[in-house]
């Protein structure tokens, strides 16, 4: 590679989506920090040059308290970039430039990238892309990622800032006027009081004299200032009169007061009335409409959901039924075995496809995710949900990670690396399974339209929160065990609110439902197989009566453990057990198990509900079902990533036996009540 480029900015500043602007990979874009956790790579050729882009995750400094701030800072600081590009949020620039000056203190090329500029002229503000520059003693380029203007000349001005000198006097200029600055310091876009800088002149002369080969003495130096943890075990100095305390809040105080000055000079506001997005969070933040707002746009999520995913799913039904019944007769005609005939058309088509029929269900699921996430309200969800969490002993950030269990429960555990706390990470592996992710929305689909054919939305929806609130009780739970009462703060960006981008959306939406079709194709697939000759296979061999099969033998030993939670039915059990392997497994399980070619059928579902009629499995026992699967076990690449992220597989067996445990203590509460009441 003959570049390196390393993109660093906030949370929501528009990183990713400039990444992905250049390099065409589709990788998630969200309103949260926590997303992008580990460093991403790719590359570009300009004028037969490699370019090696790394996009870094979101960060608001170089002080390493989190997982995300210490992945961006060891690769800053490792030399490995080239030049850095700081992309900046226009819109919000006070709030950018703090980690712009870290960045400039590093003495490594730095290009600012002024994205979203296009809200800023919305907005009828104006920047002056003449004195800022000059003020940051750096290049600055206007950009919009989203509309992809201004990349080439970014990259240009990279290419051309790589080999020029940081630290040049002719083009650095102090804005920050104190009243008493050191004038043989003007080379530096930031400059201190005469007292810091006093203290830094004779920590760099240590540092120098101490570590000779030490790269910028100067940043290390403010570091040594700060405390820095690492900086102060890496490089000790014996200073004590100099190093007599710390120095953060004075340095971070400076810092903005010259931020401030840099806003008032380039800075020209319009004088329109309050914004669009300050009138509408009047609304969607409040204290008192929040929560309710973000449970009623929910409400109409999956009122969409099933209303327009029912419809199309009636054609897909029609398609599945027809290719069963075409392969059983091409198969019969062919002269196929009974087994080879079972297999493809009870085993594999039984299994994958009805499956598949979820999938309109699945799309507009994660399509309206997608739209509230790039629309900038999710943000505002876990801003909401702040005060409850930090209540519960948690950082107001952990509800980020459970936010992101309504899409899938692995990058929500994954999300658990932005908490500083080890101990906060733990807590939220155990709880973020309760988010019920769109894995399970088949078996909502499935059995409330069964058993709640008048309201199967509201039963999911009902199911949906019943998780969130489950794990709050839990982490209350844990709080008044643990009596820990030290959270840490929320930090997050609230976005302005804007139109969905429609390439950042479709990217979103297809990497879902790649993700759900390729799992219909692999887990569910082999799934299906081993469960078919499960129930075809008995001790004597093949064989058509399915009480005799090795199934029915697995799933009899287990009724003894589910009969109190109102699921006694071997045929459940089994599903359920194979429900961990891919939580959509429990539905293609119930079709092969019961024998039914299109589970999602009209037919197939009225074929099935007699069939569990008959076994004396009624509407509380559907709604135990619907509750065990929201809350037990989590699938198999859940509990791996769980094991990953906490380095203990003693860990991931003490997560799944808790929820285990949790499911089972829930479901049998609810079917206890049920029974009262019916």
């Amino acid at each position: 590679m003959s570049m390196t480029i390393g993109f660093i900015g906030n949370p929501n500043c528009g990183k990713t989506t400039l990444f992905n602007a250049y390099t065409g990979a589709n990788l998630k874009v969200a309103n949260w920090p926590g997303v992008t956790v580990e460093r991403t790579e790719g590359t570009i050729t300009r004028n037969g040059e490699e370019i090696r882009l790394v996009d870094l995750p979101g960060t608001y400094s170089l002080t390493s308290y989190t997982m995300e701030e210490q992945v961006a800072r060891n690769f800053i600081m490792s030399g490995e970039a080239d030049v850095i590009i700081d992309v900046v949020d226009a819109s919000v620039l006070e709030r950018n430039l703090y980690l712009t000056l870290q960045l400039l203190e590093l003495g490594k090329p730095v290009v600012v990238a002024l994205n979203m500029m296009d809200i800023v002229k919305k907005r009828g503000a104006e920047i002056d892309m003449h004195r800022l520059p000059e003020m940051l003693g750096c290049p600055v380029i206007p950009i919009s990622a989203r509309k992809r203007t201004g990349l080439s000349i970014l990259m240009h001005a990279a290419e051309h800032h790589r080999d020029a000198q940081v630290h040049d006097p002719l083009i650095h200029e102090h804005a920050y006027d104190s009243g008493h600055r050191h004038d043989h310091h003007a080379e530096f876009a930031m400059v201190y009081s005469d007292e810091i800088e006093d203290k830094i002149d004779v920590i760099m002369d240590a540092l120098s004299e101490k570590y000779p080969d030490i790269e910028n003495p100067r940043w290390h130096a403010i570091k040594l200032l700060e405390q820095d943890g690492e900086v102060c075990r890496k490089y000790p100095v014996d200073l004590p009169d100099v190093l007599d305390r710390s120095y953060e809040s004075d340095i971070i105080n400076q810092k903005y007061d010259f931020i401030q000055e840099i806003i008032d000079e380039v800075l020209v506001k319009s004088e329109k009335a309050e914004a669009l997005t300050e009138k509408i969070d009047g609304l969607l933040t409040s204290k008192i409409w929040g929560v309710p707002c973000f449970l009623a746009i929910m409400a109409v999520v999956f009122i969409l959901t099933f209303a327009f995913g029912d419809w199309i799913k009636g054609f897909m039904e029609v398609g599945i039924d027809s290719l069963s019944a075409g392969l059983s007769e091409g198969l019969e005609t062919l002269g196929a075995s009974p087994v080879i005939r079972s297999l493809i058309v009870d085993g594999i088509v039984a299994g994958v496809g009805g499956i598949l029929t979820f999938l309109p269900n699945i799309f507009i699921l994660f399509l309206a995710l997608a739209l509230l996430e790039d629309s900038g309200y999710m943000s505002r969800v876990a801003y909401v949900m702040e005060g409850i969490m930090s209540r519960l002993g948690v950082s107001g950030r952990a509800f980020i990670p459970m936010i992101l269990g309504f899409g899938c429960t692995v990058p929500a555990i994954m999300a658990g690396r932005t908490l500083e706390n080890v101990r906060d990470r733990q807590k939220i592996m155990l709880v973020t399974p309760f988010m019920s992710c769109s894995a399970r929305l088949p078996i909502y689909i499935l059995f409330s339209g069964m058993f709640f054919p008048d309201s199967p939305a509201l039963i999911a929806f009902c199911l949906y929160v019943g998780g969130l609130l489950t794990a709050i009780i839990v982490l209350a739970v844990i709080h008044a065990v643990d009596k820990r009462r030290d959270p840490g703060r929320l930090l997050i960006e609230l976005p302005d609110y804007k139109l969905p981008g429609a390439r950042t959306v479709g990217i979103y939406v297809w990497e879902k439902v790649k993700d759900y079709l390729t799992k219909a194709g692999t887990t569910i697939f082999i799934a299906s197989i081993i469960l078919w000759a499960l129930m075809s296979f008995g001790s004597g061999g093949y064989t058509s009566d399915m009480t005799e099969s090795f199934a029915a033998v697995i799933g009899k030993a287990l009724v003894p453990f589910f009969a109190p939670v109102g699921l006694g039915i071997w045929q459940i059990a089994v599903a359920l057990i194979a429900g961990i392997s891919a939580k959509e497994v429990v539905v293609s399980s119930c079709a092969v198990l019961f024998g039914i070619g299109n589970i999602n059928s009209a037919d197939g579902m009225s074929e099935m509900a007699g069939i569990l009629a008959s076994l004396g499995f009624g509407q509380l026992n559907a709604l135990c079902l619907m509750v065990f699967c929201l809350l037990y076990i989590p699938c198999a690449a859940t509990l791996a990533t769980i094991r990953k992220e906490a380095g203990s597989t003693k860990w991931m067996f003490i997560a799944a036996g808790f929820q285990l445990a949790v499911a089972w203590a829930v479901t049998f509460i609810v079917y206890r009540i049920g029974l009262l009441i019916v």
